[in-house]
């Protein structure tokens, strides 16, 4: 069909996909010649089909999404004649096919564009093969929906859903894009597209949809300005967030510093650090430069502005005449560790039951069920007086920054430490019971979807142990935690009198040692995603413990676990990027190496050396395996690729 320009609506599109991005644009003739363009790519694909009218950013965006790999376009629009119908779960893509296929659960009908990644492309080639034939594509479940008749791209994405690619969902909210049949339609959609300005939406697209109460409304309603000026400015996100961290870092000295005036300053600085942390996401939405160096960098300056927060606190704390201030700061970076790692494993499984939609309610319904269906009806009534409730008390990263400044500036360093960790407790206790619940229901595995081995961070003395398969791996991993807990709360209350006897450390230590018997089991129970922060607590109990029982400094003991949550949060932000092990992950020993040389330098008297010493020896393991990964080998792998293209080969996608 021509547009209004007089050009063809494909032709069109093809200019599009090129400002987009796109190296190549080829026009197929049919699905087995698509089928064959794929099988020589070796790069990511865009497949469009020729009845689309949209903002070039609508493909910019599908072309350069991060959320994964392989990423499909969803529209609300009602489906036509043949279009493929979707259902979404969590961002993913868990059904396609007709509409009536779907049982009424459609959310949506996918908009005629996909990006494939590399590793999916024998997947697309081979759906595009059996969608040409007519037939399900082979491999595909035995329940899988038959492709549709309908148009060749529709064919195509309901064959690639059947085989089970994991297939990201993207919306277009405040762009536009509609699939036309007719000049009428076709009219109408061009107009719909001039009547938006595209650079002005593509601002207002850069924050995120749905974001916690005091981001939503404190920071999200003029950080977009931010955004515009850093971009003109040329700030990228990296940038950005190391601007970010700066006034965290000035946050915490003045929090440290005391008086009236440099806390006030403090809280200041702190809440416009987090207005950058913000805006660091909102630059690459709105500039489109994401990479995997920047997703890694921003969970790991998140978590280290924090935790450099709480530091500054405790000194202050300290400082101000209250003896136990680094107590506290250490208390409160080892419960948000904790959490987080609760936080981060729960919604891999959620998003392992998304991909396996069947497994959730086989337990016949109760009150799984019931909170889940609850849940579900509080996060679909967006802006209500419930579903703030719903996002604010599980006290997310605004809301820890806000109360942390508005306390400190108030009443000072200590009572800021006591709502923190008031409030993480009540949050901890409330999602900690309710995502338990919830989990029995859906009875979905996750730490046996990867390696587990990895993310439990078992060192070598963890591997040699027997498996004691029959108790479990979370049942081991508590009750391990169990000793060390003992162990701090004996040198805690004999601190001021009587010494704690000599073998509580090593028997402390053996205790701990029983959570090694899970390691070679199956992690498959429906609850073994807390394995990990179990195991987190144990350790850093114990090494806490051990601190104490050996006269180490406070801020010695805090410096120590903060090293230890760089290294843990190194694995989840790994994990959320689908990225390997660290280079190094061998030299870090594992929580069973760490913990027994840490009782071994208690139990000779030179507690504190010990922790100093494996703390600077992990710090240098961190920092060598940041540098490995991000900028060494990634040189070395540039520098073989330049020179197989030199030799006269072929360069690597």
């Amino acid at each position: 069909m021509p547009t209004r320009s007089g050009e063809h609506l494909a032709d069109r599109l093809a200019d599009q996909l090129r400002r987009a991005g796109a190296h190549e644009v080829r026009h197929a003739a049919g699905l087995d010649e698509l089928a064959d363009l794929v099988d020589a790519a070796t790069q990511p694909v865009l497949v469009t089909g020729a009845d689309l009218v949209a903002h070039t950013a609508v493909l910019r965006h599908l072309a350069t999404s991060p959320v994964g790999p392989t990423v499909a376009l969803v529209l609300t629009d009602p489906p036509g004649d043949g279009h493929t119908a979707v259902r979404e779960e969590r961002g993913q893509v868990v059904g396609a096919g007709p509409a009536q296929a779907l049982d009424g659960e459609a959310t949506g009908v996918f908009g005629g564009a996909l990006r494939v990644g590399v590793d999916d492309l024998p997947s697309l080639a081979a759906a595009a093969r059996a969608a040409a034939a007519g037939v399900v594509p082979v491999g595909a479940p035995s329940a899988a929906v038959p492709p549709p008749a309908g148009p060749a791209v529709d064919r195509l994405f309901a064959g690639l859903a059947g085989l089970g690619v994991l297939t990201f969902a993207q919306r277009v909210r405040l762009l536009v894009a509609h699939r036309v049949g007719d000049p009428a339609g076709l009219a109408a959609a061009e107009a719909a597209v001039a009547a938006v300005d595209e650079d002005r939406a593509e601002l207002k697209l850069s924050v995120k949809e749905r974001d916690d109460f005091f981001t939503t409304f404190f920071v999200s309603t003029w950080s977009p300005y931010v955004t515009k000026a850093s971009a003109k400015l040329g700030l990228g996100p990296t940038a950005v967030t190391m601007i970010s961290v700066a006034f965290a870092v000035a946050a915490a000295v003045l929090f440290g510093t005391g008086g009236r005036l440099a806390l006030v300053a403090g809280a200041v600085l702190l809440y416009l650090g987090f207005v950058l942390d913000c805006v660091d996401g909102q630059v690459a939405r709105y500039t489109r430069h994401f990479s995997a160096w920047g997703g890694w960098l921003d969970t790991m300056a998140d978590r280290a502005k924090e935790y450099v927060v709480y530091a500054g606190l405790g000194y202050g704390a300290t400082q101000a005449g209250f003896r136990y201030g680094w107590a506290l700061a250490i208390a409160a970076i080892t419960l948000q560790t904790v959490r987080h790692m609760t936080d981060t494993w729960y919604g891999v499984l959620h998003d392992e039951a998304a991909r396996r939609p069947k497994a959730v309610g086989t337990a016949g319904g109760g009150i799984g069920d019931k909170l889940n269906a609850a849940s579900n009806r509080v996060q679909a009534d967006t802006g209500s007086v419930s579903y703030w409730l719903k996002r604010t008390v599980v006290f997310p990263i605004g809301e820890r920054w806000a109360l942390i400044a508005i306390t400190v500036a108030l009443f000072g360093p200590l009572v800021s430490l006591y709502a923190v960790l008031a409030w993480g407790v009540l949050a901890f206790a409330y999602t900690g019971a309710l995502r338990t619940l919830r989990a029995r229901w859906m009875r979905v595995p996750v730490l046996d979807t990867v390696d587990a081995t990895l993310h439990r961070d078992d060192g070598p003395l963890a591997r040699l142990l027997p498996a004691l398969r029959p108790v479990g791996p979370l049942a081991l991993a508590v009750v391990a935690a169990l000793g060390p807990a003992a162990l701090l709360v004996a040198a805690l209350l004999t601190r001021d009198g009587a010494e704690v006897p000599w073998w509580a450390v090593p028997v402390a230590l053996l205790v701990l040692l029983v959570a090694g018997l899970g390691a070679g089991a199956t992690h498959a129970g429906p609850l073994d995603w807390l394995v990990p922060a179990a195991l987190r607590a144990g350790e850093f109990l114990f090494a806490i413990g051990v601190g104490v029982v050996g006269d180490v400094p406070p801020w010695l003991i805090f410096g120590y676990v903060f090293v230890l949550t760089l290294h843990h949060y190194d694995l989840t932000a790994r994990l959320e990027k689908r990225q390997s092990a660290p280079p190094l992950h061998g030299g870090t020993l594992g929580w069973d190496g760490r913990s027994v040389l840490l009782a071994l330098a208690a139990i000779v008297g030179f507690a504190g050396i010990g922790m100093a010493t494996l703390g600077t020896y992990l710090l240098v393991v961190f920092v060598g395996s940041v540098a490995l990964a991000w900028v060494v080998l990634p040189a070395r792998a540039a520098r073989a690729s330049v020179g197989l293209v030199g030799a006269g080969g072929r360069s690597p996608g």
